[in-house]
C-alpha cells in the first residue's frame, strides 16, 4: 500500500444527548486534522462513513464535514456505506484515491447516532442488512441467534466460551477512556441468565450483544512520501476487502468464509502469518462473531475456537491479544464509526501511544471489520512507519 495514517481523533462512544451527527462529525474532523498537524486547505478528498438507514433524519451527510472549517469548501466529499463495515469502507476509498495519485491527504470520518430511535425501530433498521427476500428477522440479534444455534448444533454448546469472550472484553474496556461501558462484569454475570442479563435471541444473552451507541472517529491518510516527513505515521502492510453473497442460503455462514478469505489475502499481501502479529482488533458485534473470527483467522481449526479463549490465547498477556480496546462489546458499536475506531486503536498500539491499553512490544497489528453476517469483510495489517 502507498498510504499511511498520520493523525486521528476519537470521541467517547455512548449516548450523546443534545448533539447531532453534525456536531460529532465536526469535532472528529477538526481533531484529526489538528492531530496530523495539517491545515484544512491541504485536504484533497473527504470520505464520510455512516450507515444511518433511518437512525436520524439528516440524509446527504458528506458535506457536513465541510462545517469543520471554511477551507474545506469545494473539496470532493463522498458518503460511503457498507453496513457495519462502513467505517473501513470509507477509509479504503481514501487508500484507493491516494494509491491512484489523486490525493496527498485524505480525511476519513466515521459517525453514527443510533439512540434517537426506539429499540424496536432500531432493530428493524439493522435487520435491513440481511437478505430480506429470504431472511425474516426483527433484529440482527435474532439473525446471529440463529447463527449461534447452528454453530452449537454442529460443534456443541459453547456458551461457556461466549461468556468468557464477553467477560474478557468488558474487563479490557475498563481502561479504555472512549468505551461506552467501563465495568468488569465478570464471567459469572456474563454466563448466567438474570434480570439484568436476559436472553435476547436464541442462546444469546444481553452480554453477548454489542451496544447501541452514538459516536464518531476520524483519521487523516497521507501518501507514503508525505508521511515520511510527518510526526507520526502508520503504514498499511495489507488492506483487503472481500465481499460475499448476501443470502446465507448461498454460503455456510458458520464457516465465516468471507472473513477467512480476507485474512488469507491480507497475510499474503503483508508477507506475514498469524504468528507474526502482536494483536488483533476484531468485529465482535456478538460474542459468536469473535469466536468465529478466531477460526477464520487461523488461530484454531473450525469448531475449536473455544480453545483460544479457554486457554487464554486472546487475553492481553496471551499469544494473540484480541480486542484489548474492549471491542464492540464494551467500547460500543456506532456503525459508521466502528471501522475507523479500530484503525485508530491499532495505530495507537503500534506507535506505543495507547496509554493504559498499551500492549508491550506491539509492532504489527490487525483489524477485522465486518458488515452483516460476514458479508462485507475488511482486514488491515498495520505497522509503524514513524511513531
Amino acid at each position: 500500500m502507498s498510504a499511511c495514517i498520520v493523525g486521528w481523533h476519537h470521541l467517547k462512544f455512548g449516548k450523546h444527548e443534545g448533539r447531532d451527527i453534525e456536531d460529532m462529525i465536526v469535532e472528529a474532523a477538526a481533531g484529526a486534522m489538528a492531530d496530523a498537524g495539517i491545515e484544512p486547505r491541504e485536504v484533497d478528498a473527504i470520505y464520510l462513513g455512516t450507515f444511518n438507514g433511518g437512525f436520524v433524519k439528516q440524509e446527504f451527510p458528506a458535506s457536513l464535514v465541510l462545517q469543520a472549517h471554511p477551507d474545506l469548501r469545494f473539496k470532493p466529499a463522498t458518503h460511503v456505506e457498507n453496513a457495519c463495515a462502513t467505517g473501513s469502507a470509507a477509509l479504503y476509498q481514501g487508500l484507493d484515491r491516494i494509491a491512484a495519485g489523486r490525493a496527498r491527504f485524505a480525511l476519513i470520518v466515521g459517525v453514527e447516532k443510533m439512540t434517537e430511535v426506539s429499540g424496536e425501530v432500531l432493530g428493524g433498521i439493522l435487520s435491513k442488512a440481511s437478505y430480506l427476500r429470504e431472511e425474516s428477522a426483527s433484529s440482527f440479534a435474532e439473525i446471529f441467534g440463529h447463527i449461534t444455534e447452528r454453530y452449537f448444533q454442529v460443534y456443541g454448546d459453547k456458551s461457556d466460551a461466549l461468556a468468557m469472550i464477553s467477560a474478557k472484553n468488558h474487563k479490557n474496556g475498563v481502561t479504555n477512556e472512549w468505551a461506552q461501558i467501563r465495568k468488569d462484569l465478570g464471567y459469572d454475570f456474563c454466563r448466567n441468565v438474570s434480570e439484568k442479563n436476559p436472553v435476547v435471541a436464541g442462546p444469546l444473552k444481553r452480554t453477548d450483544c454489542s451496544l447501541v451507541s452514538d459516536g464518531a472517529a476520524a483519521l487523516v491518510l497521507a501518501d507514503l512520501d508525505t508521511a515520511l516527513g510527518m510526526k507520526k505515521a502508520v503504514y498499511f502492510r495489507a488492506a483487503q476487502h472481500v465481499q460475499d453473497f448476501l443470502p446465507t442460503s448461498r454460503r455456510t455462514v458458520i464457516d465465516f468464509e468471507g472473513p477467512a478469505e480476507a485474512f488469507k489475502r491480507a497475510y499474503a499481501q503483508a508477507g506475514v502469518d498469524l504468528a507474526d502479529l502482536s494483536f488483533a482488533e476484531v468485529h465482535d458485534c456478538f460474542t459468536t462473531a469473535e469466536l468465529l473470527s478466531y477460526e477464520a483467522m487461523g488461530l484454531t481449526p473450525r469448531g475449536e475456537g473455544e480453545r483460544a479463549i479457554k486457554e487464554g490465547w486472546t487475553q492481553p498477556d496471551g499469544k494473540l491479544p484480541v480486542n484489548r480496546s474492549g471491542g464492540l462489546k464494551a467500547k460500543g458499536h456506532p456503525l459508521g464509526a466502528t471501522g475507523v475506531s479500530m484503525h485508530i486503536l491499532a495505530s495507537m498500539q503500534v506507535t506505543g501511544t495507547a496509554g493504559p491499553l498499551q500492549l508491550p512490544g506491539a509492532k504489527l497489528g490487525m483489524t477485522f471489520n465486518m458488515g452483516g453476517s460476514a458479508v462485507s469483510n475488511y482486514v488491515s495489517i498495520l505497522e509503524p512507519l514513524r511513531a
